[in-house]
């Protein structure tokens, strides 16, 4: 949630491509601000029906990463493109710059590039649940350090020009983590050439983070595939495509789970022959605005995350007949 501000949104206000400096411009005049911070750009390229959300997930950025954000509607009506400027407040009496495009994709393309702050970073998000058509992300691209999208369901794939961001492996980065300190003790890590198996539960009806996150595991035990894992819904209160449980077997009674209790907490449990190890961990929940921030802030290493995508794709592709 996004701390509270006294200061008042300024805008919106209509104008064109042309113009929008000039109106932003008349905007910072109205405030008290003597130095404007320009931390980066996001593109943020979605329609309509999700423009709420991904309006109320910037909002929660709270500029530190960007500090001009352009959101491309890509639903909107065809012919010359819709532009609404604001400048949004945030706590300690900054303001982001926020630029609202309308307009089918076509007329996107050549509206966007223009309205980027030069010499800084630049984000791209696909922020709708379908797949990109035409050029206008591709375009995008060209110019972009780091791409976020839900990789998987795109079908975008990890590339050299640029980071590629995956909000799905956001979500399951706490639980990774959780995971991996497990098999801090070296007891616990002998086991770890007996496990065989993985399943892992899942809030709601998304279950790619727990691909990703059963990519990982598999890449880090050396797997070649995904067949000893299984995935099931749960019901844990958490966030759609938030994990509910991890439990990793080995042979006998050797297992390790970490499974969602109250809050932000979950319990672990270790057990093999002669031992069982019970302890809790602080697991947060991660709203959207938190998982743009995460992925913006911590890029995570290419190689990791590349492997747990490809077995993931594999194995997706496996079970469409691809």
């Amino acid at each position: 949630m996004t701390p509270p501000t006294d200061l008042p949104i300024l805008g919106p206000v209509e104008t064109s491509v042309r113009e929008a400096q000039s109106a932003l411009d008349d905007l910072w005049a109205q405030t008290d601000v003597e130095t404007r911070a320009y931390t980066g750009n996001i593109i943020a390229l979605t329609v309509g029906g999700h423009l709420a959300r991904v309006e109320e997930a910037l909002a929660g950025l709270e500029g530190r990463y960007a500090g001009r954000q352009i959101i491309g509607v890509m639903d909107g009506p065809g012919g010359e493109v819709r532009v609404q400027v604001s400048l949004v407040p945030q706590p300690g009496g900054l303001y982001i710059e926020r630029l609202r495009l309308s307009a089918d994709p076509e007329g996107l393309q050549g509206a966007i590039l223009p309205l980027l702050r030069p010499a800084t970073v630049n984000h791209v998000w696909w922020g709708a649940d379908t797949r990109p058509g035409g050029v206008l992300l591709s375009e995008l691209t060209e110019i972009a350090d780091q791409v976020i999208a839900d990789s998987l369901t795109l079908d975008i794939p990890p590339a050299r020009h640029y980071a590629l961001a995956d909000l799905g492996w956001s979500r399951s980065a706490g639980w990774r983590e959780g995971l991996a300190q497990l098999f801090d003790s070296p007891d616990a890590a002998r086991q770890l050439s007996g496990v065989r198996g993985l399943e892992v539960s899942y809030a709601g009806n998304n279950d790619l983070p727990a691909r990703l996150f059963a990519g990982w595991v598999a890449s880090t035990l050396g797997w070649p595939d995904l067949g000893g894992v299984t995935y099931r819904p749960g019901d844990c209160g958490r966030e759609n495509g938030d994990l509910c449980g991890v439990e990793l077997r080995g042979e006998g009674e050797t297992r390790f789970a970490l499974v969602a209790a109250d809050g932000d907490l979950v319990r672990t449990r270790c057990e093999w022959p002669g031992m069982t190890r019970q302890t809790e961990l602080n697991v947060p929940r991660m709203t959207l605005a938190g998982g743009l921030a995460r992925v913006m802030a911590r890029p995570e290493r290419r190689g990791v995350f590349e492997r747990a995508w490809a077995l993931a794709r594999a194995q997706l592709d496996a079970e469409r007949g691809g």
